[in-house]
């Protein structure tokens, strides 16, 4: 996310696109949601999951509609910047400055709708890919452009914390025994503590640490360079993924079909919502990667119905990943890291498969943590750059790519509480690209697109929820949940 107007890309089809969302927005955060879902109960947690899937469709309908007038924008400077060099071609060098100076005039007072009226394409088309760095730029005041990087900023650092943590807990939670057996790292009621034994005289959070070093050694260098080529890494990554979710649902209802499942979530629990509130707002990101998303899809006729339909199968495939589990396993032996429930002798008896599962973070993840870390680099760079200047080499090859790695790692090291960490990030980072970034967004390009063009034109892309109303909402929303998650960690530190 560099922020500006990139390529678009190779096309794909409308289906295409829907598949590629939903493997954007199933990803870490569903492997946290089945222990959040058991700590504050089935219903609360389905009610709340419906509800945020039905807000973050929202916000996404929200980020197209930018895109869109953001498109228009664009054609329209371009359509201007084409009739002044016409213009200049055909005048004499006496009266250019009165050609310049109507121009402008023109480009400040004509409508941009004459611009459809000499039969270019629609301008509300997408076909230039504008990063939401970019929307915000053309939107947003100087404040709100650096609350926007602020904000992106943030949450990247959460992302970076959480792979950076679930990495090396699943290496200790497969390889770390009490029994000495590491074919079945987490045995059947084993409840274990940081300060127990690992191999010899070593605690297990000492073997977290040793993983985590290597873990930064290892893709920590990655940071410093351009990370390119991934397509067929990404390929792979998400064919293992589909794998795995389908084996753990697979081996879950089979549990729950024989009469061995052990789980009785309770309807309601108050004390697990702060949690279960920001892994579903976390596991249902995807704004601040649509434009990356949406931009080739070849045909965008039907974009609204597809993306509806994206996050129906999302929240059907949450749910029954979430149901089976929490029927299946109790809710005090579920794992923080849902697939660590399936690396036990007595669920899974075939060795391969209970390696597969217990070790599927570690492929998937350590993919995908380079990617993120060079975006946020970028975003760091972006944030400071002044226009028309350029970085020393050390600032720009040591300083930022080190900024960029060591936050992270540090909180790694000292906590890998992985519920806590997707909450956290989904709760607050979470909260405002996924609702307060989208919905002012929206609302200054309906102002400048109302400006620009007139009462008389819409925007083909328009969300559903065109009424002031449902920005004023989306922001209520996100204001009430900001407050809500705070107090709750008050209170919750308050009683400990």
């Amino acid at each position: 996310m560099a922020g500006e107007i990139t390529e678009t890309g190779e096309l794909y089809s409308s289906y295409v696109g829907l598949v590629y969302m939903f493997n954007l927005i199933v990803g870490t955060g569903a492997l946290t949601m089945p222990k959040a879902f058991a700590t504050a109960g089935w219903l609360v947690s389905l009610v709340l999951l419906v509800f945020l899937g039905f807000m973050s469709f929202m916000t996404t309908t929200f980020v197209i509609e930018a895109m869109a007038a953001a498109n228009a924008q664009l054609h329209w400077k371009r359509m201007e910047n084409l009739k002044e060099e016409e213009d200049d071609d055909s005048s004499t060098a006496s009266d250019s400055d009165v050609l310049i100076r109507d121009n402008y005039e023109r480009a400040e007072k004509r409508p941009i709708l004459s611009v459809q009226r000499r039969g270019s394409p629609n301008p509300f088309e997408i076909t230039d890919r504008v990063e939401m760095g970019q929307m915000a730029s053309m939107f947003f005041n100087k404040v709100g452009v650096n609350l926007f990087y602020f904000c992106i900023i943030v949450y990247l650092y959460g992302d970076l914390a959480i792979y950076a943590a679930a990495v090396p807990f699943s290496l200790m939670q497969v390889t770390c025994s009490a029994t000495g057996n590491d074919s079945c790292g987490v045995e059947a009621d084993t409840k274990y503590n940081d300060t127990d034994r690992c191999w010899g005289p070593l605690r297990r959070v000492d073997a977290y640490r040793i993983y985590l070093a290597i873990f930064t050694l290892l893709l920590g260098p990655f940071t410093f360079f351009d990370v390119q080529k991934t397509k067929y890494l990404q390929i792979l990554t998400s064919l293992m993924r589909w794998i795995a979710f389908a084996v753990m649902i697979v081996l879950a209802l089979i549990r729950i079909g024989h009469g061995q499942g052990e789980g009785h979530p309770p309807l309601a629990d108050s004390s697990g919502v702060r949690n279960l509130f920001g892994v579903c707002v976390y596991s249902f990101m995807c704004q601040h990667s649509l434009p990356s998303l949406i931009t080739p899809v070849s045909s965008k006729r039907h974009l609204t119905r597809l993306v509806f339909l994206d996050y129906v199968l999302i929240l059907a495939f949450y749910g029954l990943l979430s149901f089976t589990a929490i029927f299946c396993f109790r809710g005090d032996s579920l794992m923080d890291m849902y697939t660590l429930n399936f690396a036990r002798c007595d669920v899974v008896g075939l060795a391969a498969v209970r390696f597969f599962l217990g070790l599927f973070p570690v492929f998937t993840i350590s993919t995908n943590f380079p990617i993120i870390a060079v975006t946020l680099r970028n975003n760091w760079k972006t944030l400071f750059h002044r226009e028309g200047g350029t970085y020393p080499w050390v600032v720009d090859r040591v300083v930022f790519p080190t900024i960029t790695l060591v936050p992270p790692v540090l909180v790694a090291f000292c906590t890998h509480d992985l519920e806590s960490l997707v909450g956290i990030t989904g709760a607050y980072a979470g909260t405002g690209i996924q609702y307060v970034i989208p919905a002012f967004l929206v609302y200054h390009c309906r102002r400048d697109t109302q400006l620009a063009f007139g009462c008389g034109v819409s925007n083909k892309h328009r969300s559903p929820f065109r009424h002031t109303f449902w920005v004023g909402f989306v922001l209520l929303w996100a204001f009430s949940c900001f407050i809500f998650v705070t107090a709750n960690i008050i209170l919750s530190e308050t009683k400990l």
